[in-house]
């Protein structure tokens, strides 16, 4: 075996030809083979209609999840070519589905801006699935073509006749490349209202075979539909919130074959809610385009406040991201050939479109300020107070990380920290309750697990202006426990990761309406004020067992109500009256053996990773579950009770 090793000759080299390498490593394609991964096959399927809806052939897309989770995705387009293409000598059908980097996104006759540049996204989905079919409404006819592991199974056929046009493509995912196999309704459908919103006009169908309405037998489904675009978007993101102005500002322009729309209003909350898209790609880190509004917004309010002389008297100075405390807006722009970081398209890299974006909002907003001169000095005050408030958080901020560095360890005195130093195994409990707290700190491994009780409920930071959140004791715990700071050369706000003492954040509340509450009052701190740590994949959620059901020495611990009737089934034979049945309401309840059993042992703990798949949803979520307005939260509420759980 030794002597192989230098045996590397043309032999090794390994050609992957087709969709082969597609299968081999997917994740360079699609992201990962997780969740995230899953859905990405039905965004590249349905961004090839909405290419064609943006390019003035398609007003209609349907999206279905099928009993099975296979996915369907109809358009009224134009349909897939389907004759000789003249270099690859077979159907242009099998050329798209079956070669990497081929599509009509190349011909900018054919698209003038799209979404998948790259060529690889239905390609993709095809190599990914098990089996694809493809029915193309084109010219009169009805053209066909199936694949197993994108190979075709024969030649692009004719199987009738027809008086529409567009595409149908049904996939079902390779259970063997994913690690999950469910479709969730609600990631389909965020994404789906979002596309409506950034392309008004289009309508856009999804319908959940596998959910069935008992009393009137319809199945699941949403229909999204909007004429006003981002205006309507603003006020769906806003509707929890208290607005400061009579409605959005709409602003639009084209230079240099770049458009860009822009939508914004303020409210009275003290966070940015800023969201931006490139061909109708969610740009998550942002980019040029971003960078050109936010230069435009502060240039053009700061001399507005000059000029009116409001900020004569004010003895703060005025940054940036004053100016955007309590801003809503969304940012879409069209660009012919944008250039983005990676296959994930986060980013926007192009630098030509920053001075577009920056010079359409600028005259747009000067008119508006110059027409509206009521709304514009509510603006200017609400930018006033966001420069006082920022100054006393900056001195809060400094407060708690000074008492940090002279109190010694720096470290709260509730923390049973433990001896191992490397971030990278290191995990933190926030327990909720100083009872079970105690058990976690008994039951836990010391070598690696921290255990931080939270007596009672945490600050709600969505109601709250930043610098009273550090005045607050359990969330400046928290801070002081992670290690981390505020503040870099660039954003004195900034979260600082550097000393970030552990790699796993989880939180482990009762499961109860009362735990439920302290949870989403952890999360909304970390989503508004902590946020790289949730990007980065540091938060997670225990998830401890409901029930208990024992019969004699014999034990079974459930999470769900499924597995819970699976164990009466199991050692009572069905008869609940034969076993004894624990609910588990609180902690404190379980023993510290229990609580490190089934909640804290890496081998058999069940943890859920908390991630951010919308940020413009999850924004809005959170704005209305934690915010003032009440008519929304009763709403969600009316809405969601039937999947609730509720304590008796």
């Amino acid at each position: 075996m030794e002597g192989n090793k230098d045996n590397y000759s043309a032999g090794n080299i390994q050609v992957l030809e087709g969709l082969a390498a597609v299968r081999k490593r997917p994740a360079m394609y699609i992201g990962d083979v997780g969740v995230k991964g899953l859905h990405h096959l039905i965004w590249e399927v349905v961004d090839n209609s909405i290419d064609e809806a943006m390019a003035g052939y398609c007003d209609t897309i349907e999206v279905t999840i099928n009993e099975d989770n296979s996915i369907s995705v109809s358009d009224n387009g134009r349909g897939i070519p389907t004759d000789i293409h003249p270099k690859q000598k077979k159907s242009a059908l099998e050329v798209v589905m079956t070669v990497l980097h081929a599509g009509g996104k190349f011909d900018k006759d054919t698209y003038k801006v799209s979404g998948g540049l790259h060529g690889v996204g239905v390609s993709c989905v095809n190599a990914l699935s098990k089996h694809t079919t493809v029915t193309v409404h084109r010219q009169g006819q009805v053209f066909q073509q199936e694949y197993e592991i994108g190979v075709p199974l024969y030649d692009v056929k004719v199987i009738g006749e027809t008086d529409r046009s567009g595409t149908t493509v049904h996939f079902m995912p390779d259970d063997s490349i994913f690690t999950v196999s469910e479709y969730n309704f609600e990631t389909v459908s965020t994404r789906l209202r979002e596309l409506a919103y950034l392309n008004a006009g289009i309508r856009i169908k999804l319908t959940d075979l596998r959910v069935k309405d008992d009393e009137d037998g319809t199945y699941l489904s949403d229909e999204f539909f909007s004429e006003g675009g981002l205006v309507e978007y603003v006020k769906y993101l806003d509707d929890t919130r208290t607005s400061l102005l009579p409605s959005p500002t709409y602003m639009e322009g084209t230079r240099d074959n770049v458009a860009v729309q822009v939508a914004l209003t303020y409210n009275t909350s003290y966070s940015e809610h800023v969201f931006s898209y490139v061909n109708n790609i969610n740009t998550h880190e942002g980019g040029t385009h971003v960078a050109g509004f936010r230069r435009a917004l502060t240039r053009t309010l700061k001399s507005y406040a000059d000029k009116s002389g409001m900020l004569d008297k004010v003895k703060v100075d005025i940054s940036g991201d004053d100016f955007r405390e309590g801003l809503t807006a969304i940012i879409s722009v069209k660009v012919p050939e944008p250039q983005f970081e990676g296959q994930t398209k986060t980013k926007l890299g192009n630098s030509e479109v920053m001075g577009v974006v920056d010079t359409c909002v600028a005259d747009v907003l000067h008119t508006y300020l110059e027409e509206h001169p009521k709304e514009a000095k509510t603006i200017i005050q609400k930018v006033i107070t966001a420069a006082q408030a920022r100054h006393a958080a900056r001195r809060a901020r400094e407060m708690v990380q000074r008492k940090s560095v002279m109190g010694g360890s720096g470290l709260p005195g509730k923390l049973a920290d433990c001896s191992e130093k490397d971030p990278g195994v290191c995990e933190l409990y926030l327990v909720e309750g100083d009872s079970a707290g105690g058990s976690a700190k008994q039951g836990r491994d010391r070598n690696f697990q921290a255990i931080l009780p939270l007596k009672g409920k945490i600050l709600n930071v969505e109601k709250a202006q930043e610098h009273k959140i550090y005045d607050n004791d359990e969330i400046k715990n928290i801070i002081t426990a992670l290690g981390v700071s505020f503040g870099t050369e660039d954003d004195e706000k900034a979260l600082n990761l550097t000393k970030l003492r552990y790699h796993k954040i989880i939180i482990m509340t009762d499961a109860d309406v009362d735990g439920s509450h302290i949870r989403t009052l952890i999360l909304t701190l970390f989503f508004r004020y902590l946020k790289p740590l949730i990007e980065n994949g540091y938060l997670y959620i225990a998830q401890p067992p409901l029930y208990l059901i024992r019969k004699g020495k014999q034990e079974r611990y459930c999470w769900t109500e499924r597995q819970r009737r699976e164990a009466v089934h199991e050692l009572g034979a069905g008869d609940e009256s034969k076993v004894h049945i624990q609910r588990y309401k609180g902690l404190g309840e379980m023993n510290p053996e229990q609580l490190w059993t089934t909640t804290m042992d890496p081998e058999f703990r069940n943890l859920k990773r908390v991630d951010i798949e919308s940020a413009a949803e999850a924004d809005h979520l959170f704005s209305m579950l934690m915010g003032d307005e009440v008519a929304p939260r009763r709403d969600f509420i009316e809405k969601n009770a039937r999947y609730a759980n509720i304590d008796a």
